[in-house]
């Protein structure tokens, strides 16, 4: 009997380490596929992020160019402000400094005279948009 009760033991000892081992890989199966999962997170976090600050950066390339074009549309205005205003106001100016204002200096002044309310509000736009991408350079 001693032997039966033995071997009786020994093969319940034995399943038992049999269900341990079938637990332990199924355990291990499962840090696997956990520890999978979390590398493919922390890659899938990782892509987000870039592609929020990629699309961060496409704004920011969007407004500065915005910005350049604005910028480079101001300086044309500028260049032609300075060279209507030197043409024509220039003219006024010296037309109305003449003590004998012939009928041709009064053409001459009436012609130039819009010209140069023309400029004077080109200018005030120039001015304010020149603010305002000072500003925006700033901020």
């Amino acid at each position: 009997m001693q032997s039966q009760h033995t071997l009786q033991h020994i093969a319940t000892h034995c399943n038992t380490l049999q269900h341990a081992a079938t637990h332990y890989n199924t355990l291990q199966h499962t840090a696997t596929h956990c520890n999978t999962l979390h590398h493919a997170a922390t890659r899938c976090n990782t892509l987000q992020h870039t592609a929020t600050h990629c699309n961060t950066l496409q704004h920011t390339a969007t407004h500065c160019n915005t910005l350049q074009h604005t910028s480079k549309h101001c300086n044309t205005l500028q260049h032609a402000t300075k060279h209507c205003y030197t043409l024509h106001c220039n003219t006024l100016q010296h037309t109305s400094h003449q003590k004998d204002v012939s009928h041709e200096s009064t053409n001459t002044a009436s012609h130039t005279a819009p010209h140069c309310i023309l400029l004077q509000h080109s200018a005030t736009h120039y001015n304010t948009a020149t603010h305002v991408i000072s500003r925006r350079r700033l901020t």
